[in-house]
């Protein structure tokens, strides 16, 4: 890894910026609580208030980081098999399958876990139909996907405006509220983390391989990568974490689109590093966003989708604009 010795310091930083999200998710809210307070209450001692830091804030806040994490993580990978900067984790139609079969179960007034369960789903339904009509007769390239991903995310979206028409009142709100993101309904944040850990694991050995593969389809294969294997691996992984993030916290745009953009201008386009890095970065974006999100207007929640454009989008173009042109 070139400057191992500066990659080492932009991941350090990146673990601090994560444990003082977790720290300020968990002592912000309508009740505050002091570094002390969070200590004892996380070293299993019994200070006052800490079943609402440990029941209540650390799930949200481990769930929020592991979505954020398995966004951006999905944005980079996606952003290297379509070899295009706008790529995103919701690109090829998973969002809009995960929101059909979530509003579905919503709509029959299913539990919480049916819920999740529908949304997975119509998330890993819709990946194997984009990956089944992208294939086709054997030829797979770009821009096949990418049309076929759009389309079908165009079904799906058709499917979500007519369930959002059809739904009763005392419903629709909280239909809207997962469309936007919304991680108070999350059942728990241990499938999240370990689909995180599980995708970063698989990831990491094939960083090398996309670094070729970011170059050219015909360098990649001229330089001994197997092009079609990696492409099938890489959009299977990005394909499953999004639908493990969509189906915890709902549509939260934005993360997997700007992390990795912000991360290839601080520090290069080297995966061994940028993915990592996109991990971290996500999570303690989507963490933070999600203490300001319920503390803004406390008691009332504002959807995170929301403070996610509006955190991250004057960031980029204060970064972008400070590059040379």
């Amino acid at each position: 890894m070139p400057n191992r010795r500066r990659a080492i310091l932009i991941l350090l930083l990146l673990v601090l910026l994560a444990l003082a999200s977790l720290w300020t998710a968990l002592a912000t809210g309508s009740i505050r609580f002091t570094a002390a307070e969070v200590l004892a209450a996380l070293s299993g001692n019994d200070p006052p208030g800490a079943d609402v830091i440990l029941q209540l804030r650390l799930p949200r806040a481990l769930a929020g980081f592991a979505c954020g994490g398995l966004l951006a993580l999905a944005g980079a990978l996606m952003q290297v098999l379509l070899r295009n900067p706008l790529a995103d984790p919701y690109i090829l139609g998973i969002s809009s399958g995960a929101g059909s079969g979530a509003l579905f179960a919503m709509l029959l007034g299913l539990p919480a876990l049916a819920i999740d369960g529908m949304a997975f789903a119509g998330a890993l339904g819709t990946m194997l139909l984009v990956f089944g009509l992208a294939h086709g007769d054997g030829s797979w390239t770009q821009t096949r996907l990418l049309l076929t991903g759009v389309i079908v995310a165009a079904g799906g979206g058709a499917l979500v405006t007519l369930m959002l028409a059809i739904a009763p009142e005392d419903r629709l709100r909280g239909m809207l509220f997962w469309l936007m993101g919304d991680l108070s309904q999350t059942v728990s944040p241990w499938p999240p983390l370990a689909i995180l850990a599980a995708t970063l694991i698989l990831t990491m050995p094939f960083a090398r391989q996309l670094n070729l593969l970011a170059r050219g389809l015909l360098q990649a294969q001229a330089l001994g990568v197997a092009v079609d294997r990696l492409r099938h691996a890489v959009y299977l992984l990005a394909a499953l974490a999004t639908a493990a993030a969509v189906t915890s916290a709902g549509a939260i745009g934005f993360v997997g689109l700007v992390v990795p953009h912000l991360l290839r201008l601080a520090s290069g386009n080297d995966h061994r590093l940028l993915l990592p890095a996109a991990a971290l970065a996500g999570g303690s974006l989507l963490l933070l966003a999600d203490t300001l999100a319920r503390t803004l207007i406390a008691p009332q929640q504002l959807p995170v989708g929301v403070l996610t454009a509006l955190i991250g989008v004057p960031v980029f173009l204060v970064l972008l604009s400070r590059q040379p042109k």
